[in-house]
C-alpha cells in the first residue's frame, strides 16, 4: 500500500513539473523577451521646452539636469512581474513659457509584465505604467504631453 501511495506522488509530481512552462499559453504566441529582465534607472525626463529651473543660466529639456530630487528605477523580475518607484514632479505653468517644476513624494506600483522585441507592456499598478517602448538598450515611457506636461520617461538598464 505504501509503495502504491509513493508511486501517485511521484506520479503527480511528473505530470505537475511538465505542465508548469513559461512558454505555456496562447498556441503561436512568442516568449517572453528576457533581454529586459534587471534593474532599469530613470536616466531623463523630458519636457516639451528647454527650462533652467534650478537657474543656473544653462535651460535644458531633461529636468533630472534641472531638479537634484527627481529619482526612479524598474524591476522587471524573471517571473514577470515589476516593481516601480519614481519621483512625483509636478510642473506648473508661471508666465512667458517659463514653469515650475517640484518634487512631490514618491509613486509606487506593481504587477505583471509581458515583452516582444520591440516594448514591454504592464498589466496592475492602476497608471503607473502601461507600455514602454524599448530602444536600443533604453527602455521609453512616450507620453508625448506638452508642457506642463512631460513629453518622456527613458530608462537604462542599470550594469553590474
Amino acid at each position: 500500500m505504501k509503495a502504491i501511495r509513493l508511486s501517485v506522488v511521484f506520479v503527480l509530481l511528473a505530470i505537475l513539473s511538465n505542465s508548469c512552462s513559461l512558454d505555456d499559453g496562447v498556441e503561436g504566441t512568442p516568449p517572453p523577451n528576457f533581454e529586459v529582465i534587471g534593474l532599469w534607472d530613470l536616466v531623463e525626463v523630458n519636457v516639451s521646452t528647454p527650462q533652467d529651473i534650478n537657474m543656473d543660466g544653462t535651460a535644458s529639456t531633461n529636468l533630472m539636469d534641472e531638479l537634484e530630487c527627481i529619482t526612479g528605477s524598474l524591476l522587471l523580475n524573471g517571473d514577470l512581474v515589476w516593481t516601480f518607484e519614481q519621483s512625483e514632479i509636478i510642473i506648473t505653468t508661471i508666465t512667458g513659457n517659463m514653469f515650475s517644476a517640484v518634487c512631490n513624494g514618491t509613486i509606487t506600483g506593481t504587477g505583471n509584465w509581458f515583452s516582444d522585441e520591440t516594448e514591454v507592456t504592464f498589466t496592475g499598478g492602476g497608471d503607473v505604467l502601461t507600455l514602454l517602448s524599448i530602444s536600443g538598450d533604453q527602455l521609453v515611457n512616450d507620453v508625448g504631453e506638452d508642457l506642463p506636461g512631460i513629453q518622456s520617461f527613458v530608462y537604462e538598464l542599470r550594469q553590474p
